[in-house]
């Protein structure tokens, strides 16, 4: 009995607001007509970058912490996609890249952060951070990779906003300096911004997809990606040594549906948009049934 108290407290505290705010950017995608793009700009080259920068700024995260939450983000990330493709390698190559890439790319940026954080709470953050930053870079340069089949994604990954972001947040973490308050209140409003906006723009994304379409493809990736990848990322981060929040942040995320970046991709590189968009949809409405599981067992 008190785990159906628990599933129902999840859904409702946890899953509740977010989906709230989702449903918001759907109503406003159909009724105020927005377009999703000025806010994922907003979102991709000023409020992501900031929040990284804050989060891993005020962080009192070891090397080894860091080494351990990006080691356990890009193995779990990894293995799904190993997974996925081989229940994928007979699919001829761009039906493969939609499941491969959905089915390990998670949406760990505009729905898993707030997700972690309303599991746990703010001192969550610099996991969910690094969880975000790893599986966004490892994200861009599979689905390009696949979809291009070239290496463009590389390059690519290493100049997004948010990665450039890394290398002085870590610099100011390790030196412990004291940023000067008109840059670090400034980051801070950006980045206390970060989760409406991008669960509004991911609303208005959904919008534009319209209904999904279930089929085998469709089933593998969500297979892959909403039971297989949080399930190996649970031994992975035991493995090496993540416990409570980090631990947590780490299964959470790799728990998420698929990234709408994905679709974005598939739609710029013509690399069967449909069919990606379709399985973005889903899974995030089948996501429903499967999280508060992972939640309940994370905290």
């Amino acid at each position: 009995m008190w785990r159906v108290t628990e599933i129902v407290r999840i859904l409702l505290d946890i899953l509740g607001p977010v989906f709230l705010l989702v449903i918001a950017g759907v109503a406003a995608g159909k009724w105020l007509l927005l377009p999703a793009q000025p806010l994922a700009k907003l979102a991709y080259w000023l409020i992501g970058p900031a929040f990284v920068f804050d989060a891993l700024s005020h962080a009192e995260l070891a090397p080894q912490m860091l080494g351990r939450l990006t080691l356990a983000a890009a193995g779990a990330f990894t293995v799904s996609a190993v997974l996925a493709y081989v229940m994928a390698w007979r699919l001829p190559q761009d039906r493969r890249a939609a499941v491969v890439t959905t089915g390990a790319y998670g949406n760990v940026g505009n729905f898993g952060l707030a997700i972690v954080l309303f599991s746990f709470d703010d001192s969550a953050r610099p996991y969910a951070a690094v969880a975000m930053v790893v599986v966004n870079g490892l994200g861009l340069i599979l689905a390009v990779t696949l979809a291009d089949g070239g290496l463009a994604g590389f390059s690519r990954a290493l100049r997004s906003p948010m990665t450039l972001m890394i290398p002085p947040a870590l610099l100011v973490n390790s030196i412990d300096v004291d940023v000067p308050l008109i840059v670090d209140r400034p980051v801070g409003l950006l980045a206390g911004a970060i989760i409406p906006v991008m669960l509004v723009t991911l609303g208005i994304q959904l919008h534009s997809i319209g209904r999904p379409r279930l089929d085998l493809d469709v089933i593998r990736s969500l297979a892959a990606k909403l039971l297989l990848q949080p399930l190996v990322a649970i031994p992975i981060a035991a493995g090496l040594g993540l416990t409570g929040e980090a631990a947590g942040a780490i299964v959470l995320q790799a728990a998420m549906p698929a990234a709408v970046f994905a679709a974005v991709i598939a739609i710029e590189l013509d690399a069967r948009p449909d069919e990606t968009a379709t399985i973005v949809m889903a899974g995030t409405l089948v996501s429903l049934l499967t999280l508060p599981w992972f939640i309940l067992y994370v905290t």
